[in-house]
């Protein structure tokens, strides 16, 4: 015998009939506010609390392309910078704790990002975006997409490609690859070169970014590069921000 008897809802073979409203109700948008657009440099808006990155890495080996992304950043937004290191790292050189300079001291709510980097002994370099909610990145290529991505600046659906192309290029072959896929990857950045200044177009891209750093981490920026490759690198070793992130691998 059931505990309880619930009539049913509609009786027989007659069809169920539901009143559904004839009109929608607009709610307003939680993810933005009108009365303070975005800045037109970038996609990070202001939403009254900062926005934080914090990036885990080796200092075995500085992710030097995120750290020239953190210059570019600063150009665009206000950005709170801090160095940490974690309690199971016993050392750190005194040049990668101070690898954001002096630090301003202002109030929090005044800045845009949060960039904090944590000296640790990881395998891979990890980012959080949205640290309480977000899954970490992982891997400085895929980190340097995201933060590139920051910057707001249009790519065709080519460049976007091509970027993506370099980036992996500069992770798979040139850090981790053969003798062979190294020499193969130089006479491919020596034909971009030959068109463009830049590895994709006219401008600075991650493409840049990433295959400098991997370039100077690797140590392969001998006699055997290509002569268009190392203009290249001077070019990009004369704007400030790969200047700075040089000067921690001396």
């Amino acid at each position: 015998m059931p505990m309880y008897q619930v009539k049913p809802y509609h009786e027989g073979s007659a069809s169920l009939r539901v009143e559904l409203p004839t009109c929608m109700y607009r709610l307003p948008n939680v993810h933005c506010r009108t009365d303070n657009p975005a800045p037109a440099t970038g996609h990070v808006q202001d939403y009254g609390a900062l926005k934080d990155i914090v990036i885990n890495a080796n200092p075995a080996s500085p992710p030097l392309s995120l750290l020239v992304l953190h210059r570019l950043l600063c150009d665009h937004y206000r950005v709170l910078s801090a160095v940490h290191t974690h309690s199971a790292v016993q050392r750190v050189p005194p040049h990668l704790l101070k690898c954001f300079g002096e630090q301003k001291q202002q109030p929090r709510h005044e800045y845009q990002l949060g960039f904090t980097l944590i000296w640790k002994d990881v395998p891979k370099t990890q980012m959080k975006f949205s640290v309480q909610t977000m899954c970490p990145i992982e891997g400085e290529g895929n980190i340097a997409r995201f933060l590139f991505s920051l910057l707001g600046r249009k790519q065709d659906a080519v460049s976007l490609t091509l970027m993506d192309s370099w980036v992996d290029t500069a992770v798979f072959q040139l850090k981790e690859g053969s003798g062979r896929e190294k020499a193969a990857v130089f006479r491919s950045m020596n034909s971009a070169l030959g068109k463009s200044p830049w590895l994709v177009g006219n401008e600075l891209t991650v493409a840049d970014v990433v295959l400098w750093s991997a370039l100077r981490q690797t140590g392969a920026c001998g006699a055997a590069v290509p002569a268009s490759v190392q203009k290249w690198m001077g070019a990009c070793e004369n704007l400030a921000p790969f200047h700075t992130a040089l000067q921690l691998l001396r």
